[in-house]
């Protein structure tokens, strides 16, 4: 191919040639021919999603895909702000909700590194209240269809471990059908029925307070259950630090990986880059209400309360695609990135949902620490290889990364609401039928 032709599809494929944009590309851009990828077959994204935005269906999206450390995808569609008619900029900031998870479990994983903390260390060791907790267990009445609640004392105490890998036995209000547990939440300020996944109100102190008094969902250690684990591990890391979480994760891994857009509240010159959802949501007709991210929160929500650009979030995972480093900056060992992508949940159960059931409406996969893990090649009901990892976020966010196919993928949108797994699944399928080699 002569060099002007590939500098063509190189502007094209990248996005230059929808529009003009100004920031820095995440990686070094290439034509998705030169890394096994087919142009033709990449441009089924802008049309499938092209469709939806037309029909209303999601305000807007960002996607960038990269093949061997290298650009091949980025597209910008419809819009940033409807209500306003601002066109989706490459650049926009997203409310990632759960893809906080992973960035604060790379940080605990840091600080495991360190010598710092241990996987087998009680969460106790470093904030005391738990060292004794109780566990709400329902009890069903044979003879009446009527459930209720007693409290017998945990078996253990919670591991490092069972915060990464969501065994702990906290759980999240919004989900667990434990009513004793969630009116527990609900009372302790944990939980609110009028702004999900939101406990960015309660400071760090009342927040472990809360937390340690609220009983155990399930024995710790023996059941998947998504949670607010992600939240506890955040005051863990600033306990075993000594700097707040936000200071960190910037210090320990955003400044390193030139993450300049990704923290935990936006300064007043980058809001009017904040990506804003619907007002309504197109499938249920109800109020679309995510959180504010214009100000300092009283605490960093670990599990819920970060802000990031697909072009951040790309870096991250190939930096943990990298086997924990990329470009001239190591963040994690490789044997840190492989524990982490490795199975941690063995013959364990999951409630309400598995981890691939909850996020793309399909099993086939099980959890690590931080991040689903695909089980094998079969049973889920999506392309992927045997080992991939991946989460996602309650607004409409969803990244994957797939060592054995030197392949990532990052997905923003403000869409929460029923449809969500619709478009992971959407951009998955897409992603992998245009591979070539």
């Amino acid at each position: 191919m002569k060099l002007g032709h590939r500098f063509l599809l190189v502007l094209l494929w990248v996005g230059l040639a929808w529009a003009p944009q100004t920031f820095a590309q995440p990686l070094p851009a290439v034509s998705p021919e030169d890394v096994g990828m087919s142009s033709d077959r990449l441009h089924r994204i802008d049309e499938a999603f092209g469709r939806e935005v037309a029909a209303g269906r999601i305000p807007g999206a960002v996607v960038m895909v990269a093949r061997q450390g290298q650009l091949v995808y980025s597209r910008a569609f419809g819009k940033q702000d409807v209500a306003h008619g601002k066109a989706m900029p490459a650049d926009a900031i997203f409310r990632i909700y759960s893809m906080t998870k992973p960035l604060v479990s790379v940080g605990a994983m840091i600080l495991v590194e360190e010598g710092k903390m241990q996987l087998t260390d009680p969460v106790s060791k470093f904030l005391p209240a738990f060292r004794e907790m109780r566990v709400s267990v329902a009890k069903v009445d044979p003879e009446w269809p009527k459930v209720s609640y007693t409290t017998v004392p945990a078996a253990r105490e919670i591991t490092i471990q069972d915060l990464l890998r969501h065994t702990s036995g906290l759980v999240y209000g919004e989900i667990t059908a434990n009513t004793e547990v969630k009116n527990a939440y609900a009372k302790a300020g944990l939980y609110s029925p009028d702004m999900d996944f939101d406990v960015r109100g309660l400071p760090p102190a009342k927040e472990v307070e809360a937390l340690a008094k609220a009983p155990r969902a399930h024995q710790p250690g023996t059941v998947w259950e998504y949670s607010l684990a992600t939240d506890l591990l955040g005051r863990v890391i600033e306990a075993a630090s000594g700097q707040r979480l936000a200071d960190f994760l910037s210090q320990r891994i955003f400044r390193p990986l030139k993450m300049n857009d990704t923290g935990f509240w936006l300064p007043p010159d980058k809001l009017p880059r904040l990506a804003q959802p619907f007002a309504k949501d197109p499938a249920t007709g109800g109020a679309i209400r995510l959180i504010d991210v214009g100000h300092v929160p009283d605490n960093d929500s670990g599990g819920a309360g970060g802000v990031s650009t697909a072009a951040d979030y790309l870096r991250f995972a190939q930096m943990l695609l990298g086997a924990g480093r990329l470009d001239d900056v190591r963040i994690l060992s490789r044997q840190s990135v492989v524990l982490m992508a490795s199975d941690h949940l063995g013959s364990r159960p999951a409630v309400p949902a598995s981890p691939g059931e909850l996020l793309l409406g399909t099993p086939g996969y099980t959890f690590g620490l931080g991040f689903a893990v695909r089980e094998g090649a079969g049973i889920a009901a999506v392309p992927g290889s045997p080992g991939e990892f991946m989460w996602a976020g309650y607004a409409g966010t969803y990244f994957w990364i797939d060592p054995q196919e030197q392949l990532v993928c990052v997905y923003m949108s403000q869409a929460p609401g029923p449809m969500r797994a619709y478009f992971r699944r959407l951009v998955k399928q897409l992603v992998y039928q245009a591979l070539e080699e």
